[in-house]
């Protein structure tokens, strides 16, 4: 691959470090917030929750403004929203003032899972586009994984105010995306099919495809009879599409990953770990994550996402089934390392197919709309999930919570087997022709 086609990926996918970095943070933050603003099981979850909220809002519009101005300014924007949202959340005095910074970085959150992905699967060559575009989930991981370091070192560092510093570091590798977004070009889908920039395009695309002239020629053809006019996203014609992307998203956040990405600590010390092992313990969620990514990395161009989709729902359903059991029988001597096997099955499964399947299978007069709606999906079901968890796991404890998770896992097993198209190696012009009818 060209040197500045990957360029262009990472920067982009530094997007994905900003997201997983601000999601996870908060899980050394949340029981210190707790005590210091005296907040109830609800409150908090409530409280936690917050951001999740914004990224429903995020996910939900973020294809506006990508339609309207570009992938590459939009980006910028979240860039920004990013650095202002981790140093306000930082210095915030009262519940009410954080939440409103927590919502803030929750829209970037949102409108980053929308934009990165669409923008990496528009410049990507086919035979590339799951490895470009999982670079922005292994970016994700990557900055879960930092986080949890960053809070396991900042554990003790600032008294009363460590959770302060856990939540600003935030602001300095978004200042360096929003800088480093400035030297990348616009998609050249987006110019032909929405500012019809036909010259700046063959720029881009003299780097990323080999035959320009037919590249153009695809992309000219795709907008089909509409030209370029921005067709409803609702129409039956993407129905397809539509259902897979919801059905993808879904089951994604009732595999309960998000509830131990946002409460590993905690969940850790309900099997009886004590607060500074339970968050060296929640770093160990993050390297396993990482590494489990790169694998899903080198996989997903060669195996394709329908395998890595079996590989991981079966993990799924073993390692949360053994979790539960955990929980019923409270014998916890396994249990952290059933959730790290939770944790590698997500990574080389879910993990690492989402964002390439759902920034694949929608035509590219909707791409941005069809991954704001997937997205969507993921973020709501995320913040009903987080919002609840404290309440559940207080009331009924872990094992009938992760047998619920596994039992949803049988039913994403079914979806893959019956429902789920391979996209591996198929442009995305040809994947609208099977797709859409």
């Amino acid at each position: 691959m060209n040197s500045k086609l990957i360029l262009w990926s990472i920067t982009v996918g530094l997007g994905g470090f900003l997201f997983g970095l601000d999601t996870a943070v908060i899980s050394g933050a949340e029981k210190d917030i707790q005590r210091l603003w005296n907040l109830d099981d609800i409150s908090l979850g409530f409280t936690v929750a917050t951001a999740l909220y914004g990224t429903v809002f995020g996910a939900a519009f973020g294809g506006i403004p990508a339609d309207m101005f570009g992938r590459k300014k939009t980006l910028l924007w979240i860039g920004i929203l990013f650095f202002a949202s981790a140093l306000g959340a930082a210095i915030a005095q009262d519940p009410t003032t954080f939440m409103i910074f927590r919502f803030i970085g929750g829209l970037s959150i949102g409108a980053s899972s929308v934009v990165a992905p669409v923008y990496i699967s528009e410049i990507a060559p086919p035979q590339y586009r799951g490895r470009m575009v999982i670079s922005f989930q292994f970016n994700i991981v990557f900055g879960i994984l930092i986080a949890y370091v960053s809070n396991y070192l900042f554990d003790g560092f600032g008294g009363d105010d460590d959770w302060r510093w856990m939540l600003g570091v935030v602001a300095i590798p978004s200042l360096i995306f929003s800088i480093m977004v400035l030297f990348t070009p616009e998609s050249p889908r987006w110019l032909i099919t929405r500012k019809g920039d036909e010259a700046h395009a063959r720029e881009v695309l003299s780097i990323t495809e080999d035959d320009v002239d037919k590249a153009v020629n695809e992309i000219k053809a795709s907008q089909g009879e509409n030209n370029g006019v921005q067709e409803s996203f609702f129409n039956k014609k993407f129905r397809t599409p539509i259902i897979l992307a919801f059905l993808f998203a879904f089951f994604n956040q009732l595999s309960g990953i998000n509830a131990i990405i946002y409460f590993a600590p905690r969940i850790f010390e309900m099997t009886g770990l004590g607060q500074s092992s339970a968050l060296l313990s929640t770093a160990g969620i993050g390297v396993v994550n990482l590494v489990a990514t790169i694998l899903g990395w080198y996989l997903i161009d060669r195996l394709g996402r329908r395998t890595l989709m079996y590989i991981g729902s079966i993990g799924y359903i073993i390692s949360l089934a053994l979790v539960a059991y955990a929980f019923y029988t409270e014998g916890h001597n396994l249990t952290m390392y059933y959730i790290f096997a939770f944790i590698a099955s997500h990574a080389v499964g879910q993990g690492a197919v989402i964002w390439v399947f759902i920034s694949e299978i929608f035509p590219n007069s909707v791409r941005a709309s069809g991954m704001a709606w997937g997205s969507l999906t993921h973020w709501v079901f995320a913040a009903l999930i987080a919002n609840t968890f404290p309440y559940f796991a207080n009331k009924f404890g872990g094992a009938p919570i992760f047998a619920f998770f596994s039992f949803m896992m049988v039913l994403q097993l079914l979806y893959v087997m019956f429902m789920m198209p391979e996209t591996k190696g198929v442009s995305l012009e040809d994947l609208q022709k099977r797709l859409i009818k």
